[in-house]
C-alpha cells in the first residue's frame, strides 16, 4: 500500500520513477565504462530493479523487497569495481535524469541528496 503523503506519491508515483530510471539508463547505455558493469545484454531488468528499489525507498509499493528480499545495496554491488570514476559517471547520468523530471526545487534537492549519498556509499575501491 502506498501512502498518499509519501514522497513517492507527491512527485507522481510510478510514472515519475519510470521516467527517472529510463532517462538514467539512456545515459548508461552510451557510457562504455558503466555499461561494462552490467552483465545482462538488455538493461531492462536492471532498470526494473532500480525502479522498484527507488519506489520502495520513497514510500511506494514494497515490490522490491517482496521479490528480492532486503536491498543489501553494498553486498549487491560488491562484485563490481565501483571506484570514484564509476560513481561520478553514475551521478552524471542520474543528474540528467533528475533534471528531466521538472520537480520543485525542494523535491529535486531531497531526491538528489539521497542519490548522491547512495552513490558515495557504493564506492568499494580506489583502483582504476
Amino acid at each position: 500500500m502506498t501512502r498518499t503523503d509519501s514522497f513517492y506519491a507527491v512527485i507522481g508515483g510510478h510514472d515519475t520513477f519510470v521516467r527517472l530510471v529510463d532517462e538514467f539508463y539512456r545515459g548508461v547505455a552510451r557510457d562504455p565504462a558503466l555499461r561494462a558493469m552490467y552483465p545482462e545484454h538488455d538493461l531492462g531488468p536492471a532498470a526494473e530493479r532500480l525502479t522498484l528499489f527507488l519506489e520502495q525507498y520513497w514510500g511506494g509499493p514494497t515490490t522490491y523487497s517482496d521479490q528480492r528480499g532486503h536491498p543489501r545495496l553494498r553486498a549487491r554491488h560488491a562484485p563490481y569495481k565501483v571506484n570514484p570514476d564509476a560513481r561520478d559517471r553514475w551521478l552524471a547520468h542520474m543528474r540528467v535524469a533528475v533534471d528531466s523530471l521538472r520537480l520543485t526545487r525542494l523535491q529535486q534537492a531531497e531526491l538528489w541528496d539521497y542519490l548522491e549519498r547512495a552513490a558515495h556509499s557504493m564506492v568499494n575501491t580506489f583502483d582504476d
